[in-house]
């Protein structure tokens, strides 16, 4: 029994529930240790004590020593300070952040990319009012190409092209990128 406390009538320690969701937390955030790859395991703060233990949970492959090594690894977690686990998931968390933020954007260049290719010379001036770095001869030359090339069935170099070209002009123009296809049209429209 975990007992209460005579005066506040709070309860001493947390309920067998909590501490099992706080276990099971710990336990997944080792599976997710486990399946990340060398690089990054280094870019984590994870305790000098812990990657051994991760390392030897990562090298087994039989189901059920994995999954034995896992509990293994999870019990070696829960000694840890709970500042230090912190610091683990919060590092995860931003490198899903930057992830999706890195999949955003190249989803926008694609788009732009696409509108090139299906509108031709509308698509061609709302980037170039957006991203006026661009180079309006070279961004032609590549759209022209992409068609021919889909027309003769051949690799799709220029396609590829045009990808690169649109990303370092986001990049390097005075537009953020933020505004994609959609909102360039309502720009176009007005």
């Amino acid at each position: 029994m975990r007992g209460k406390d005579p005066e506040t009538g709070d309860f001493l320690a947390p309920s067998r529930s909590q501490q099992r969701r706080a276990a099971l937390d710990v336990f997944d955030l080792g599976e997710k240790l486990a399946a990340l790859s060398d690089a990054q395991l280094a870019k984590l703060p994870i305790p000098d004590a812990l990657m051994p233990h991760i390392l030897e949970t990562r090298r087994i492959t039989s189901h059920v020593a994995h999954k034995r090594q896992l509990q293994f690894l999870a019990k070696q977690m829960r000694r840890e300070d709970d500042e230090a686990l912190d610091a683990i998931r919060d590092a995860l968390e931003e490198k899903g952040e930057a992830s999706r933020r890195e999949v955003a954007a190249m989803h926008r260049i694609e788009a732009w990319r696409d509108r090139l290719l299906d509108d031709g010379d509308d698509a061609l001036a709302a980037f170039l009012t957006e991203h006026p770095t661009a180079d309006r001869q070279h961004l032609r030359q590549l759209v022209r190409n992409a068609i021919e090339e889909k027309k003769r069935n051949k690799p799709p170099r220029a396609y590829r092209e045009i990808y690169h070209a649109v990303r370092d002009a986001m990049d390097a123009g005075p537009g953020t990128g933020d505004e994609g296809p959609e909102e360039a049209d309502d720009d176009a429209e007005a």
